[in-house]
C-alpha cells in the first residue's frame, strides 16, 4: 500500500504567496480602473512632450559656460 504524502510546508508557503500576488494584482487593476484613462489631455496635447520642438533644442541653464572675466585667472 502507498502512504499518501501530506502537502509540505513550502507548498503551502507557494501557494499563500500566489493568492497574495492575485490579490494585489486585482488591487491594482481597480485601482486603475477607479483612477480612469491615462490618455493624452483632453485638448489632444501630451502633456510630457508638449514643450519639445523639432530640431536641435536650448542648451539647459547647466549647459551654458559663464564667460572668465579679464581680472581673473592666473596671466604673467
Amino acid at each position: 500500500m502507498t502512504q499518501l504524502s501530506r502537502p509540505t510546508i513550502t507548498k503551502r508557503q507557494r501557494e499563500q504567496a500566489r493568492i497574495t500576488k492575485q490579490k494585489d494584482k486585482a488591487a491594482r487593476r481597480a485601482e486603475k480602473v477607479r483612477r480612469g484613462p491615462s490618455g493624452p489631455a483632453p485638448d489632444g496635447v501630451d502633456p510630457d512632450i508638449a514643450d519639445i520642438r523639432p530640431g536641435p533644442q536650448p542648451l539647459a541653464d547647466w549647459q551654458i559656460d559663464e564667460p572668465e572675466t579679464e581680472g581673473s585667472g592666473s596671466g604673467g
